[in-house]
């Protein structure tokens, strides 16, 4: 691990120097070098400053996870400029306000994905937003309007104009990540080179990440989990990744032994599905040493049978938000199960972590409050939202996360609840007012509210209750399509409850709590 290298162009470089020929990414049984891989981000880091792309402009992608989809992450920092990723389940509203809002020049982007063809629909959204300036399209065919991402990836490198590129520094932009909020209105967390590292870093240090270990890297490259806990920490330990471009157990289980996976890194329900899978045995997962659960804490029973599963590989919980650039807490090395079924771990590296009243007060051991993060994990606000980053980014450098918790005298912290109304769906955030502000735009819905409920699979499903307009009468089918068409799919509520009324407060607020779903646990 470089302990010098303080932006991402330089780990990258200081990897090369130290091991040229070792495999940084294997897709299927394909291995791809350290440097290899250097080659490829120098050759579209000289395509992006022919196209006048350069230090600070912002290029986008939105796409399966691929071996180039991180050549496109490499290359664009490689030249100072900064990553704005974005869900390839991402559809009109989250394509206008991210792509408009960040000002996006070039956007790389899957040709098709599914059935779902990207072309025609992003030509429809091209009036409204004029800064973007080129589409880029992944496995597009030679006739297709837009640049073709293979062809600029084959520019031969260019020294000269590299060397021209301004100096990037640690506190640079990276990568802008987009996390939506309460108010339905994405905030796009700005995540630096110091802090992408530093998150990296203390990760590898807590699991002993070496140069021998593969992890898994199934989670989404557009999230913190798949581009600082897969990806980053990877790097920094200059170790390899397995790249696959969607979690299926039956291919997941296929990389396990063909490449040996060391550390599976997943959210519950990636557990569940694979221990499920017809194909799953002890001896394909026999490589894993560790198993790694983020997105929400590992419930006992489900902590139980992936430790039986796995052959007693270790179990940790890893918690991290887009605003600490990946991961912050960890379970403690030689945590037992009990511990980490309760806990989501300690603080890692030189972080800190404290537990505040709503006052801003820290509170003693074992007092419920607001969790706070402090370290350079921490990420540099939000772009271009100067009140939202005042409120979550506190001037004496603490992070309010907004999750509720409690500290144990020995660190260990433990979530009790969200201060807010974000529920995780299979791993993915899903804000309700989102949903809400969608929802509330068609004619038959006079108020709506959206909350999650508990589920095997996913942990958490989301179901909207719709009071109908006077006089209308409520089209499931319809409000369903319209979520489809301006949402991501994994925000598209599971349950559609119609009812006459919505519990409310005296001042007119929502009682969400009130609100049950029937058949839930």
């Amino acid at each position: 691990m470089s302990a010098h290298a303080s932006t991402l162009p330089e780990m990258l470089a200081a990897q090369v120097e130290h091991a040229p020929d070792a495999p940084l990414l294997w897709s299927g049984s394909r291995p791809t070098g350290y440097a290899d891989f250097a080659a490829q981000v120098d050759g579209l880091a000289t395509a992006w400053t022919r196209l006048g792309i350069g230090y600070g402009d912002r290029i986008a992608i939105a796409a399966a996870n691929d071996p180039a989809w991180l050549v496109t992450y490499m290359a664009t920092v490689r030249i100072g400029a900064v990553l704005v990723t974005l869900n390839v389940v991402y559809r009109e509203r989250e394509f206008l306000h991210m792509l408009g809002q960040s000002g996006a020049r070039v956007l790389v982007c899957d040709h098709v994905s599914g059935d779902f063809e990207f072309a025609p629909f992003l030509a429809g959204l091209r009036p409204q937003l004029p800064a973007l300036e080129h589409l880029v399209f992944l496995g597009a065919p030679n006739d297709d309007d837009g640049l073709r991402w293979e062809e600029l990836a084959a520019t031969p490198a260019d020294p000269d104009a590299l060397a021209a590129a301004e100096t990037v520094l640690p506190e640079d932009p990276a990568v802008i990540l987009y996390t939506s909020g309460t108010t339905g209105e994405p905030k796009g967390a700005v995540l630096t080179h110091r802090s992408l590292l530093a998150s990296a870093r203390a990760q590898a240090e807590r699991f002993a990440q070496t140069a021998d270990d593969v992890v898994l890297g199934a989670l989404p490259f557009n999230h913190v989990g798949g581009l600082t806990c897969g990806f980053g920490a990877a790097l920094v330990s200059g170790g390899a990744l397995a790249v696959l471009p969607r979690f299926v157990p039956d291919e997941v289980l296929t990389a396990m032994v063909g490449v040996g996976v060391t550390l599976m890194v997943g959210v519950p329900t990636m557990y569940t599905l694979l221990l499920g899978a017809d194909g799953f045995s002890p001896d394909r997962v026999a490589a894993v040493r560790h198993c790694v659960v983020g997105g929400s804490n590992v419930e006992p029973a489900l902590a139980a049978r992936i430790v039986e599963a796995f052959g007693g590989a270790g179990l940790s919980n890893l918690y991290g938000l887009s605003e600490t650039s990946g991961a912050c807490i960890i379970s403690a090395p030689g945590d037992d199960l009990e511990t980490v079924s309760t806990t989501i771990g300690t603080v890692l590296g030189d972080f800190s972590a404290r537990i505040v009243d709503p006052s801003g007060e820290p509170v003693a051991h074992g007092g419920t409050g607001e969790l706070q993060i402090r370290g350079d994990c921490v990420a540099g606000g939000y772009w271009q939202m100067p009140e939202q980053t005042r409120a979550a980014f506190l001037p004496d450098g603490w992070l309010a996360t907004v999750d509720m918790g409690v500290m144990t005298e020995d660190g260990h912290i433990a979530l009790h609840g969200r201060s807010k109304e974000m529920y995780v769906r299979g791993g993915y955030n899903v804000y309700p007012a989102e949903i809400e502000n969608v929802l509330g735009t068609h004619p038959s819905v006079a108020m709506c509210a959206v909350i999650g409920y508990p589920d095997e699979t996913f942990g958490q499903k989301g179901c909207a209750f719709i009071v109908p307009a006077l006089g209308a009468t409520v089209d499931r089918a319809a409000l369903l399509d319209l979520c489809r068409r301006m949402l991501a799919d994994y925000k598209v509520p599971d349950r559609i409850e119609i009812v006459d009324a919505l519990p409310m407060t005296p001042a007119g607020k929502i009682r969400k709590y009130e609100l049950k779903v029937e058949g839930w646990s």
